[in-house]
């Protein structure tokens, strides 16, 4: 239970004061990546509905999505601004690199922060009331698909950095349990349509982490980041889609 603490207490603001440090719990913790995807989409399901009671949908989804924000730390989309950062100057690797680690944030970070929120919100505003369950799976989809980009692609620095020594924690049967239980959640909850989105999410998930990898020579911990977000966005767009009908 201590591997899920540390997982709790690094990927959300949820007080987790019981949590004992331990470098072999971190690098266990995630296994229990999942298993956070599936706590904050529950808060986010609690949130959504409120606001649906109160307001109407595109209000209820700015909140929510602020809810989402807020509950995250804003961890994962400070990965995506900085990855934005890093691949739009267009330099050489060593460059790109160098920009990602300055906590400095420049236009494309803002200009990719800005859009993916926008996608974000105007995807929450189509699901309806009846809806509303669909959104355990976004987060909980995203953070099961970054399991293998862990687990496919190495780790840009092997003795620094956020993700050092999590790949060696990682069980490939974590990976196979958190798809299982996704897959059965993803039917349950939405029958064919929230299966392809899982689909559809995965399949993007692997092209991303594959085109970055090829980029950097690898992937580090904003790469992660980018990974869980653009992982909801597509989630949530796919599950907003009008074809569904």
């Amino acid at each position: 239970m201590n591997a899920l603490w540390h997982a709790i207490a690094f990927f959300t603001r949820i007080p987790v004061p019981w949590l004992t440090p331990s470098e072999k719990a971190w690098k266990q913790s995630v296994n229990a990546y999942p298993v956070v995807g599936i706590v904050i989409g529950l808060v986010l399901c609690g949130v959504h509905q409120a606001a649906l009671w109160l307001f109407g949908p595109l209000v209820a989804a700015v909140l929510t999505l602020a809810a989402w924000v807020y509950t995250t730390g804003g961890l994962h989309l400070d990965g995506w601004m900085d990855l934005a950062d890093g691949l739009g100057s267009s330099r050489p690797r060593e460059q790109v690199l160098q920009i990602m680690k300055d906590s400095r944030v420049g236009a494309m970070g803002v200009l990719a922060a800005v859009l993916l929120l926008l996608l974000k919100a105007a995807a929450l505003a189509e699901l309806s009331r009846a809806e509303w369950t669909l959104l355990l799976l976004a987060p909980f989809a995203a953070r099961t698909h970054v399991l293998l980009s862990i687990w496919f692609w190495p780790y840009l620095s092997a003795e620094k950095g956020i993700g050092k020594g999590i790949r060696e924690g990682l069980s490939p049967a974590s990976i196979w349990l958190g798809y299982i239980v996704l897959t059965a959640a993803g039917w349950l909850l939405g029958g064919w349509a929230a299966v392809t989105a899982i689909g559809v999410s995965l399949l993007f998930a692997l092209w991303f982490s594959r085109t970055i990898a090829g980029k950097l020579g690898g992937l580090n911990g904003d790469c992660y980041g980018a990974v869980i977000e653009s992982g909801e966005a597509v989630m949530l767009l796919v599950l907003a889609g009008s074809w569904w009908g």
